[in-house]
């Protein structure tokens, strides 16, 4: 550890870089499956900039040739460990489309070239470091492992796998936002002795007790809720869910229990998730010098920062309970907000950018309008174990926070150098239901939406919707509503952009047929990006895919398993797309649906052609 590292510097990708620094060695070596942007929406620089500003020097090997161990040598060894992540994106979500195809591009490598992080990546840098650095502490985080900690279900595999700790063979996972825990690691490993290598004897008191962390152990700690074992979930579809539903009582609640699950003869141990990081703690982490460019060993663009170079992220944490989504088991169910003067300083370093032209993309987090929202226990940093925030209806004890995110939002607006802030992140459009929520979306028309504001409604079916947690179609045609009346009486023409999902567990051809007849008669709408429901480790919707039950209430919940039936739901919500309506009409009639195939017959006058489409990913 050096006291005097600089914060400011860039991590190096190389031994030139390292030599440029003064450095002989690195403490921390960040493996990572994106290319290296030093930008706060990339989880690698972060991690780099919390350990540099602890003192720590950070190296990072960006998506290394994983076919030999060359590239996992190429900044030496590290003087305490090796931090491992697939990257922003899980590895096979990153490599496979839903329907198991190879992507042909990767937004997060340079040139958006695919092919540069292997599928399992996490697993694969590991086993490549344990072959040439077999004594040194592996560290592993990022959403592919923080989903994959204890046994779940794959759906590239079609199986049920152990946690990652014992695929990777690494010392300790750090899940969900790691910048607390990571640091911790770092300084108890900086306590050993730098002329002996650590032992397992060593590391094991060492790295116990951590929040945010799993590790193996051989007995079990005493008090901890103890799951079904991996050969039982693995060979149990109620074992299964029996283990996922003790795991989602626990698992995102700080004042949670230890779990504890065996895998053969050893145990994985999951600790409770660290305390919130207040709102001091939490500015700090986004105030650090981040350059916001690519690293500049880089030539060629990576197109995941076009998206988000001149966006701010406002508060992280997502208190909605999406059964299909992983941002509550990884960021966590509590709202942490940044403070309105860490938001307007950053806003401040962007007008001083290179090519910023004055458009401020996007001021917000997974949800825009979640800014500052919170309830007593939230306040107190703990969740309600046994309820949800908004399913089936929001709780009175909720409390938005819609005058303060439109003060930011002002604030940032004003600022010299900017011209418009727009809000690009999804809106929650059930959380909009009093007066001062229909001034807020006045303001939010009037200066925030640039022409389309992003919505996810998801479904129309009320079978379907409640599969997914999600607000009722009630809920969205009031808000789609109040959304058309408030810009006619401002004066501007703007437009919802409303996701949808196909194939999630509870949908049937009819449910979607219902939906293709919604988009098609009554918004009158073309989707050409419909979201195809991915099982994703340790969600709900995957445990409902697996087990054909829904998880928490062990109910029988229909899963359209079946690919030519997934392809039929998704054809259904873009009958306008070429071929999709004589494939429907055909699987219809070779279903013996007359009733469907009436149906979907009456829908054809209304569809309208639309231009081709280039390839896409």
């Amino acid at each position: 550890m050096d006291p005097a590292a600089p914060a400011a510097v860039v991590p190096p990708l190389s031994r030139q870089g390292m030599a440029a620094l003064g450095w002989d060695a690195c403490d921390v070596i960040v493996v990572s499956g994106d290319a290296y942007v030093d930008h706060p929406s990339f989880g690698s620089a972060v991690v780099a900039r919390v350990l540099l500003d602890a003192g720590f020097r950070v190296g990072v090997i960006a998506q290394p040739r994983w076919s030999g161990p060359e590239d996992f040598t190429s900044l030496g060894r590290p003087r305490l460990f090796f931090g491992v992540t697939a990257g922003n994106i899980d590895s096979l979500v990153a490599n496979y489309s839903p329907s198991l195809q190879r992507r042909r591009t990767d937004d997060f490598s340079p040139g958006g070239k695919p092919g540069l992080r292997p599928n399992r990546a996490t697993t694969v840098y590991c086993n490549r470091l344990r072959e040439v650095y077999k004594d040194v502490p592996l560290v592993l985080g990022g959403i592919e492992a923080s989903l994959r900690r204890l046994a779940h279900y794959d759906y590239w595999e079609n199986s049920v796998r152990r946690s990652l700790l014992l695929d990777t063979r690494a010392d300790i996972l750090l899940y969900g936002m790691t910048e607390q825990s990571v640091v911790e690691v770092a300084r108890r490993l900086a306590t050993l002795s730098t002329t002996e290598p650590p032992n397992p004897r060593t590391l094991e008191p060492l790295l116990s007790g951590i929040r945010g962390s799993c590790v193996v152990r051989k007995e079990p700690p005493a008090g901890a809720v103890v799951l079904p074992s991996y050969e039982a979930v693995a060979a149990d579809k109620d074992k299964f869910n029996e283990a996922f539903r003790l795991w989602q009582h626990e698992a995102q609640n700080p004042a949670g229990l230890t779990i504890a699950q065996p895998h053969a003869d050893r145990w994985v141990v999951h600790l409770p998730p660290p305390e919130p990081l207040t709102q001091a703690e939490l500015d700090h982490v986004y105030d650090l010098p981040y350059t916001r460019r690519p690293h500049p060993d880089y030539k060629e663009r990576i197109p995941a920062l076009e998206t988000v170079r001149f966006s701010i992220t406002s508060h992280r944490g997502c208190l909605g309970s999406c059964t299909f989504c992983s941002l509550g088991a990884h960021q966590g169910r509590i709202i942490q907000s940044r403070s309105r003067r860490s938001i307007l300083a950053e806003a401040a370093k962007i007008t001083r950018l290179d090519g910023f032209k004055g458009h401020i993309t996007d001021v917000g987090g997974p949800t825009a309008n979640m800014y500052g929202a919170t309830c007593a226990k939230m306040a107190s940093g703990h969740v309600c174990p046994d309820r949800e925030c908004t399913w089936p209806q929001r709780c009175p004890r909720l409390r938005l926070a819609a005058r303060e995110e439109l003060r930011v939002l002002e604030a940032v607006r004003t600022l010299p150098g900017v011209k418009k802030v727009s809000v690009g992140t999804g809106f929650r459009f059930d959380l909009l239901d009093d007066q001062p929520g229909l001034r807020y979306l006045e303001q939010l028309c009037r200066y925030y939406v640039s022409g389309q504001l992003r919505i996810a409604p998801e479904h129309v079916s009320s079978r379907v919707l409640g599969a997914m947690h999600k607000p009722s179609h009630a809920s969205y045609l009031t808000f789609r509503r109040l959304f058309a009346e408030t810009n006619r009486r401002i004066g501007k023409k703007q437009y919802l952009i409303p996701y949808f999902i196909s194939g999630h567990p509870g949908a049937t051809i009819d449910d979607a047929l219902e939906l293709a007849e919604f988009l098609v008669r009554t918004e009158r709408l073309f989707i050409r990006q419909v979201q195809q429901f991915t099982p994703l480790p340790m969600t709900a919707a995957a445990a409902a895919w697996h087990t054909g039950k829904d998880p928490l209430t062990g109910k029988p919940l229909y899963v359209p398993r079946d690919p030519k039936e997934v392809r039929l739901q998704r054809a259904l919500l873009q009958l306008q797309e070429s071929g999709n309506y004589i494939y429907a009409r055909r699987a219809f009639l070779k279903l013996g649906r007359a009733d469907l195939l009436r149906r979907l017959e009456a829908l054809k006058p209304l569809l309208r052609p639309v231009p081709p489409r280039r390839a896409a990913s």
